[in-house]
């Protein structure tokens, strides 16, 4: 009898309602005997081994944004800046060579570079048309979303819906001669980003949009004043896909201008072709297309470097206060100086 008692007593009680409550009680009791001290020792350790890992993961984050963007700024700038400079030097061995103040050894010389030139210049351009879409992709990826810094991450949005690409440009039949990159605001406003408008700009006087001093342009389709009602298309100059798809696009525009000085240069030695039988060569307004597309190509690598900059500040370490526990929490609920990079954000905001 007393083994069954004792047995009985050994046994764990029955789980009943308060069942919860006893196993509560049991792992109470192997904190009891912990001091206040090691008990806040140990949570101020793990908040700095937590705030010390979020840190490793924003600056792992800014590294890899800043080496796409930087890989994605080098390969627009390299492939642009190698055809504008063929251009630029098959059009000046053109001119040279039929300059009848040059003397022969220039002349000379001058076919020659042409000749040397137009098939590098050829096999160039043909590389950068082919992937003309896809880097503007990048610079959109990269650059222009890399640097979207008020972008909740946790919204769900859609894709993109906007119209910019080669064929729109072609159809409403973009102006290379005119509306460069200009990074002003509109109206005197501080603020960077281009004006958000319902108006149909094609409705205003074309002069309006002739190099407007604002941060966008507004084309429109080809006889706008038959179209009625056609809408406008807006290119955000803030923009680096905006800013990648216009240079392509007068960059093609300004290759099928130089077709009589290609073909001069597949055959020098017909020197009077230049003149008779070919179409004429407007050479001052042909030089200024390829001025204006340098200042195209530097207006983007200004708007890419800016941007940059832009992920190098974002990403800045955080102050020694930053990383005291409880403080930084607190701190945290009423802005977000102590996150540069929001990532996974504790309150979800609706913008």
């Amino acid at each position: 009898m007393e083994q069954e008692k004792d047995a009985a007593q050994t046994q764990p009680p029955a789980a009943g309602p308060l069942g919860w409550l006893a196993k509560f009680d049991r792992g109470f009791t192997l904190v009891k005997g912990l001091s206040v001290v090691t008990v806040l020792s140990s949570l101020f350790v793990g908040s700095f081994q937590y705030l010390s890992s979020y840190q490793d993961k924003v600056s792992a984050q800014a590294k890899e944004n800043m080496q796409a963007a930087a890989k994605t700024f080098d390969e627009i700038s390299t492939k642009f800046s190698q055809v504008q400079a063929l251009q630029q030097q098959l059009f000046s061995d053109y001119a040279t060579a039929l300059d009848d103040r040059a003397d022969a050894d220039e002349q000379a010389l001058a076919v020659k570079s042409a000749q040397e030139i137009l098939k590098v210049y050829e096999d160039t351009q043909l590389a950068l048309f082919e992937t003309g879409e896809l880097m503007a992709r990048n610079a959109q990826m990269y650059i222009d979303w890399a640097t979207n810094f008020r972008r909740d991450p946790t919204e769900q949005t859609e894709p993109t819906s906007d119209p910019l690409d080669q064929t729109l440009l072609r159809a409403y039949d973009f102006d290379c001669d005119h509306n460069l990159p200009q990074f002003l605001p509109a109206n005197g406003s501080t603020a960077a980003a281009p004006r958000a408008s319902t108006e149909n700009a094609c409705t205003i006087d074309a002069r309006h949009n002739w190099d407007p001093a604002y941060s966008y342009v507004d084309i429109c389709p080809k006889n706008r004043e038959k179209a009625g009602s056609s809408e406008s298309v807006t290119i955000h100059w803030y923009s680096a896909k905006h800013q990648v798809l216009v240079m392509h696009y007068c960059l093609r525009n300004l290759h099928e201008r130089l077709a009589p000085v290609r073909h001069w240069a597949s055959r020098p030695e017909v020197k009077a072709a230049a003149s008779e039988g070919s179409p004429s060569v407007d050479r001052d307004n042909i030089q200024l297309a390829i001025d204006l597309q340098a200042k195209r190509l530097n207006a983007f690598m200004n708007l890419a470097t800016f941007d940059m900059d832009g992920i190098r500040e974002s990403y800045r370490p955080d102050s020694f206060a930053c990383r005291i526990p409880i403080v930084t929490s607190v701190v945290g609920l009423f802005n977000d100086s102590c996150t540069p990079i929001k990532t996974t954000p504790i309150i979800v905001t609706r913008r």
